[in-house]
């Protein structure tokens, strides 16, 4: 492996071998394929996700660490999210 800037190593592409770099590539696909099977089959992700964007972006926080924390650890979170899957079931 090279070493690079700050001692950090870097890829080094002849060690892994032409079947192994076949493997790889085709793990690569079938967990991009699974993961978004996932997605679509749970709302709630997608739910979670826009609505810390959305409140992210209205809010505009300085410190967005901070922000993901205490939105993902507010306790009223969940209650939101379900009442959120009700009523796009309700609106389908």
């Amino acid at each position: 492996m090279a070493t690079l800037e700050g001692g950090l190593l870097g890829s080094d592409p002849g060690a892994l071998s032409p079947a192994q770099l076949e493997q790889l590539r085709d793990f690569k696909i079938q967990t991009r394929i699974a993961n978004e099977k996932y997605l679509r089959t749970h709302k709630e992700v997608d739910l979670l996700i826009s609505g810390f964007f959305r409140e992210m972006f209205l809010q505009r926080p300085d410190n967005i660490r901070e922000f993901a924390a205490e939105y993902f650890t507010d306790p009223r979170l969940p209650n939101k999210i379900h009442r959120q899957l009700i009523k796009e079931k309700k609106e389908a």
